[in-house]
């Protein structure tokens, strides 16, 4: 829930609350006046943390210090939305089929992952003399992952080393980033409804129990 959505305090104006305290205990339906009386007590703010719940939750809080941590969280799916992970693949210029499977799906996991991939082909001996095999088997693999990335770097001898850099996608990578940030953005919203549907069976099954018969001396 966002700030413009989130109501407490007087801006509640439902007549009764599913309350929570503010050690996390489940106080139950009770009426707004008193979840505020007992917020006040605790000089603690009341806000309603899952509005579309019957009745809403709200929990007791400090707020400030609730808004402070948001605004902590958010900062750090941002900084993780622009962090560029470079994952690395090592390969033999003579690889087998078999094992260029599963090479090239290592690859395919880490670019859907919006991860870059630093493909290696690596010569021993006399293989430096035909660096040409390394180049075919890099091609190859920028060809398998076209649909997810781009080469950023062409392949190139380093030392004893062939090496190619694979980006994927700006909209791949960018997706994976917005469903991160949208995901810690969303937890402590997650986390009251699971409140609220923990809480509601108790509340139902007291509602379904029968009246105590009277009795008579």
């Amino acid at each position: 829930m966002n700030d413009q959505q989130q109501r407490l305090n007087a801006d509640i104006k439902v007549p009764r609350v599913r309350l929570v305290d503010a050690d996390g205990t489940q106080v139950g339906i009770v009426p707004l006046a008193q979840a505020l009386r007992r917020a006040r007590e605790q000089e603690l703010d009341l806000v309603e943390v899952a509005a579309q719940a019957d009745p809403p939750v709200c929990r007791i809080m400090d707020y400030g210090k609730q808004k402070y941590q948001q605004t902590q969280k958010d900062k750090e799916a941002r900084k993780r939305q622009n962090q560029i992970v470079v994952k690395e693949i090592k390969m033999r210029p003579k690889i087998s089929t078999n094992d260029y499977g599963t090479k090239s799906g290592h690859v395919r996991r880490f670019l859907e992952a919006g991860s870059k991939v630093r493909a290696s082909i690596m010569f021993r001996g006399r293989e430096m003399t035909h660096t040409e095999l390394g180049k075919v088997l890099l091609d190859r693999l920028a060809d398998d992952m076209q649909e997810l990335a781009s080469v950023e770097l062409e392949p190139k001898v380093d030392g004893r080393n062939m090496v190619m850099v694979l980006a994927p996608h700006k909209n791949k990578a960018a997706l994976k980033a917005d469903a991160d940030a949208a995901a810690a953005a969303d937890a402590p919203d997650d986390q009251a409804d699971d409140q609220a549907d923990d809480q509601a069976p108790d509340d139902q099954a007291a509602d379904e129990a029968p009246a105590a018969e009277p009795t008579t001396d």
